[in-house]
């Protein structure tokens, strides 16, 4: 995502794009809402090849998007499209593929996407994003259904052993967790992040940690958020946790402690870091280049720290004592 970011056909810069001064950080969650279905009720019906996911590997919200694909087995059927960790304020752009255009859309810029679909399109040019590759318009960037409509619409094309990650019976469970992951976790480090005022930062950096002493607390007695397998919401609070200590300690100033100093959270995080389908999708550089590098209201210089060390994502993390079976009834995604 590109936060409060809109589409500007004439800038470049991100600076000044992020912080209000003297305003706490609102997020803009008005994104396109139409889904691809079984049923097509929007005009979009469930077709193997014709979608393209784009997402950066940077951003946590597309992330999640990337995890989900690959735990379903989605990968023969949904295409992926991905940006380079930085973006101006245009748009993300294709800076790793050749020539610097996505290869199935031929577009140097996310935003020509969203410009099919509109092209009075105001708001902000976010990922992830699924575009019709018959057309070249964006189907749509809301990013919470993309995820559930992948698990619950897609489900002929899911692999063999594919976990359900968002079973019937732990629904209402893992939409109550999610909801406050979300407001006070997920979108809580960019509250303290971008925060325009004192008041409003130490008002929001109180409300992230008094939500991760919560998940402390829950995940100290069992190995997964909801039930005893990987669901939607474990989707969810890993892509925040995973750049935790690498970014938002120092950079949004998250900074009471870090992730490593709080024993069940680091070690759930580990768990699933070496669990196939999440940490195989994690590229700690481009994590680092996009918040360093992108976020010039509040690291003006650009430059992007050396730290911290990783080593201990591979490490054993022991939380297999907790029970619990990561894939329910199914089993691990190939190797990638």
């Amino acid at each position: 995502m590109t936060d409060t970011q809109q589409a500007d056909t004439s800038g470049h810069s991100t600076k000044g794009a992020y912080v209000t001064t003297g305003e706490e950080f609102t997020r803009d969650t008005q994104y396109i809402e139409t889904r691809i279905t079984r049923d097509g009720a929007d005009g979009f019906p469930v077709e193997a090849g014709r979608y393209r996911l784009i997402a950066a590997r940077a951003c946590p919200w597309a992330n999640r998007a990337i995890i989900v694909r690959r735990l379903l087995g989605l990968e023969d059927a949904i295409s992926l499209g991905t940006p380079g960790p930085t973006h101006d304020s245009r748009s993300w752009t294709f800076d790793l593929d050749p020539d610097g255009r996505d290869p199935v859309l031929g577009i140097e810029r996310l935003q020509e996407a969203f410009f099919k679909r509109d092209p009075h399109y105001s708001r902000g040019i976010t990922v992830p994003a699924v575009v019709d590759t018959t057309t070249g318009a964006v189907v749509t960037n809301n990013f919470p259904q993309i995820t559930l409509d992948f698990s619950s619409e897609w489900t002929d094309f899911h692999r063999e052993g594919a976990p359900d990650l968002y079973p019937e019976a732990f629904r209402e469970e893992i939409d109550l967790v999610n909801k406050r992951v979300f407001t006070e976790v997920n979108n809580g480090v960019y509250r303290c992040g971008f925060a325009g005022s004192q008041e409003a930062y130490e008002a929001a950096y109180d409300r992230l940690f008094t939500a991760l002493d919560w998940l402390e607390e829950r995940l100290t007695a069992q190995r997964f958020l909801v039930g005893d397998t990987i669901t939607e919401a474990d989707v969810r609070l890993f892509t925040t946790l995973v750049r935790f200590d690498p970014v938002y300690h120092g950079h949004f100033k998250c900074n009471r402690n870090k992730l490593t100093e709080m024993p069940a959270l680091w070690g759930y995080a580990r768990d699933l870091f070496q669990t196939p389908g999440f940490g195989d999708t994690i590229d700690f550089d481009q994590i680092k280049q996009h918040y360093y590098i992108v976020h010039e209201d509040i690291n003006p210089t650009g430059i992007v720290p050396k730290g911290p060390d990783l080593a201990g994502w591979t490490t054993p993390h022991g939380r297999e004592s907790l029970g619990g079976r990561p894939f329910g009834n199914g089993t691990p995604p190939a190797a990638a």
